[in-house]
């Protein structure tokens, strides 16, 4: 299932504390599966994977972005989504956006549960990063990105083809694939966050 990183440093050239836990991202946000239900129920998307990478992506480009942006984004204009659940909505794009801020490496992918079978979050996984390069490509389809971006770039795409369909056998080798592009991704974000707001990051550099 395993596609190529032509960045393979990138984790490493990000000062990052390898001794930070995210366990306690996303807290007291709908669980994974509750929130996938309301996506799917409003034909939204494929997944809340997708959707979240497409705000990932949105805040990216625009640290401001609103949550309401999203949800239209992601709803169309909010498709009679009910109160609750567009409460929802904004708690969990309220805390990607605290998480992406934070000076520690805190930021993470919404995903099924670790426990969840191992096709379903390789599939969630590619399905965020369809997310994710929709919200890019909406500003931006050529090869102008800064720095790296464009590079990273290509990366996500060819983790959008990933083989899903992973027999026993190679269960753990795909598990821990599966590991290092998470961890790839979250790394990745916080690098194309960077470039794309370079006068923000400079400015908390002493």
């Amino acid at each position: 299932m395993y596609a190529s990183i032509s960045t393979q440093n990138l984790i490493a050239s990000i000062a990052l504390d390898p001794g930070i836990k995210t366990q306690l991202k996303f807290q007291n946000a709908m669980s994974y599966s509750d929130l996938n239900s309301i996506i799917l129920q409003k034909d939204a998307a494929d997944s809340a994977a997708e959707v979240h990478g497409i705000a990932v992506a949105m805040l990216c480009l625009n640290k401001a972005a609103e949550a309401s942006d999203w949800i239209n984004e992601a709803f169309s204009e909010g498709s009679g989504l009910p109160q609750d659940d567009k409460l929802e909505m904004i708690h969990l794009f309220e805390q990607t956006k605290e998480l992406m801020d934070s000076d520690e490496f805190v930021f993470d992918l919404f995903l099924p549960d670790e426990d969840e079978m191992l096709p379903l979050r390789c599939a969630a996984l590619m399905q965020w990063c369809q997310g994710f390069l929709f919200g890019m490509g909406r500003v931006q389809t050529s090869s102008e990105w800064p720095g790296d971006v464009d590079e990273v770039l290509k990366d996500i795409i060819e983790f959008t083809k990933l083989d899903a369909e992973i027999d026993e056998e190679h269960a753990e080798e795909a598990e821990n694939d599966l590991i290092e592009i998470q961890e790839y991704l979250r790394a990745a974000v916080m690098l194309i966050r960077s470039e794309l707001n370079p006068a923000r990051e400079n400015s908390t550099v002493y």
